[in-house]
């Protein structure tokens, strides 16, 4: 069995086409092709946190993979990253443990901005005629705008945070990778002046409404991945011309499309997995004026894909 450090995660991924991994995974899963019960979760409320642990196998795979992931939200203040966490890889044939990772979190941070390239590869307005809008300040505010690079050529960001000094941070962070970033503590702002936005926080609270959703605009919304987060206004998927779901299933029980559907604003049948569009088996945007929203919770398919790749890569090198 390997134990395979985050130093040696991060080399490998330099040779992994992350977004093909993971865009293959949500084929997989969208086509009954992959394993993946419900999701395990652990809550915490002082302080406040919560550990997903999530696991499954590919039909046609060599291994099923175990993850938990933990997210402590006041972590930053003790000078230690908010996510956390590691991957476990067993063989499919005889449930030997083949390799630990011990990402740190890592790896469901990656995942996780793949999935939001991929979602905004099939969504977005092509091209982003305003900005990127990003809600939130912390790793994934970073990764998403990071990963959005292999997607859009869009470098013009207003970025929306609850302090100043997390915005200054993320507007120097982003600045020096080549984006032109302005900040906001006006959500509205961002609903009124992006095309294509993306929403990273743990709010339990919509940080955007409906009303200010203008048409032509793409949302990828993956920070409400509990029952209890929310960031979007629910009216905004019953006004939306289209409404994606990284797992249909999983979207019913946590997520944005989960409040619309307990609110009755939408109906289950109108949602389309992100696997159907990334497969051709179902249209992504058709017109530049419609409104879409992604939900992506995060699905274990997107796990077992990102560490079988890294296990896979490290045992050719």
């Amino acid at each position: 069995m390997q134990v395979i450090e985050l130093p040696q995660i991060r080399e490998a991924l330099k040779g992994i086409d992350v977004l093909e991994e993971v865009a293959a995974g949500f084929v997989a899963y969208s086509r009954g092709e992959a394993v993946v019960p419900p999701v395990g979760e652990l809550t915490f409320e002082d302080p406040p946190g919560d550990v997903h642990i999530k696991y499954g196998y590919l039909r046609r795979g060599q291994g099923y993979v175990i993850k938990i992931a933990s997210g402590f939200y006041d972590n930053p203040r003790k000078g230690l990253p908010s996510s956390n966490g590691m991957m476990l890889v067993f063989d499919q044939q005889t449930g030997e443990p083949s390799a630990v990772l011990l990402d740190q979190g890592h790896l469901t941070d990656i995942r996780t901005a793949a999935g939001g390239a991929l979602a905004a590869r099939c969504l977005a307005p092509n091209p982003v005629q305003h900005r990127i809008g990003i809600l939130g300040t912390g790793i994934q505010a970073r990764l998403q705008l990071e990963y959005l690079r292999q997607v859009t050529d869009c470098i013009s960001v207003l970025a929306w945070g609850r302090g100043d000094e997390q915005l200054d941070a993320y507007r120097r962070d982003m600045t020096a990778q080549g984006f032109d970033v302005a900040t906001t503590r006006d959500a509205t702002e961002v609903a009124g002046t992006c095309d294509l936005i993306v929403t990273t926080t743990p709010s339990t609270e919509p940080l955007l409404d409906a009303d200010a959703i203008r048409p032509g605009t793409h949302i990828t919304a993956m920070g409400s991945d509990t029952a209890e987060k929310q960031e979007l206004d629910a009216a905004i998927l019953a006004r939306a011309d289209l409404v994606i779901a990284d797992s249909i299933p999983q979207c019913r029980e946590r997520g944005e499309i989960s409040h619309a559907l307990d609110a009755e604003l939408m109906n289950e049948n109108e949602l389309v997995e992100l696997g159907s569009i990334l497969a051709g088996d179902a249209p992504g945007r058709t017109d530049r004026d419609q409104i879409t929203v992604a939900d992506l919770t995060g699905v274990a398919v997107q796990d077992i894909q990102i560490a079988t790749a890294v296990v896979r890569a490290l045992g050719d090198s």
